[in-house]
């Protein structure tokens, strides 16, 4: 995985080199579920981190930081309100399940933001609720790469689309369908979100497949296409 980082992260930092030493840069990271998406994430965040700090003071403040897009998920709440609740749970992770204008509005927030703002505040998602926690995240103002890592930040069709066209810089990462479904099958149960193998078959099949095909087929383009690479760091992340 190591020359994928070296390649993204020589690109942001050329991409701030060019820009005013007040402006932010933006980045989209999507890619099927089961491709590694948000270990690739971290992985070039804390690379960049590791080259560059930003700010004031002796330890400075981060240059880059990951936003993940989970905290947009409808709560369950929401979910059982819906005309069929089952199939919204059942679902959950379908475009439609989350809040999709709310984090387009968040992204071109964050897009206009002037350097010296206050922070913005994120939601995340708890995984022990199962549900997400709004305004959890902060963000500074004076964080210079910001990086949405999630299934729809790079979307072409509304709302996403408004927050795809936003980002300075769009990302996908793929991978093989069938090594995927490998991947979240084995993931499914050992997370506990499916019961058995059984059960984790059936998500991947009826779910987060036909999700990753969703993004793959409505990607705005430009972007960068990336390939998941099956080393141990990838193996079972997301």
């Amino acid at each position: 995985m190591d020359a994928q980082v070296d390649r993204l992260v020589a690109q942001v930092l050329e991409c701030l080199d060019r820009a005013p030493s007040t402006s932010r840069l933006l980045i989209g990271l999507s890619g099927v579920p089961g491709s590694g998406k948000s270990s690739l994430a971290r992985a070039v965040v804390q690379r960049l981190n590791d080259t560059r700090t930003c700010g004031h003071g002796a330890q400075g403040v981060p240059l880059a930081m990951v936003v993940p897009m989970d905290g947009w998920h409808l709560s369950k709440a929401h979910l059982a309100a819906m005309d069929d609740p089952q199939l919204a749970r059942d679902k959950r992770g379908a475009e439609w399940t989350f809040d999709g204008k709310a984090f387009a509005d968040f992204v071109l927030a964050l897009r206009s933001a002037k350097a010296d703002a206050d922070p913005h505040h994120a939601p995340t998602f708890s995984h022990s609720l199962a549900d997400p926690q709004p305004g959890a995240l902060a963000v500074p103002a004076d964080v210079r790469v910001l990086l949405f890592e999630g299934l729809y930040c790079n979307v072409a069709l509304p709302p996403w689309s408004a927050a795809a066209e936003a980002l300075d810089l769009r990302w996908v990462l793929s991978i093989d369908e069938e090594r995927a479904r490998e991947r979240l099958i084995e993931r499914h149960v050992r997370t506990g979100v499916a019961r058995d193998a059984e059960e984790a078959r059936w998500r991947a099949d009826n779910n987060d497949l036909p999700n990753g095909r969703f993004l793959l087929q409505n990607t705005l383009e430009p972007a960068l296409r990336i390939h998941s690479v099956d080393d141990e760091y990838w193996r079972g992340q997301e």
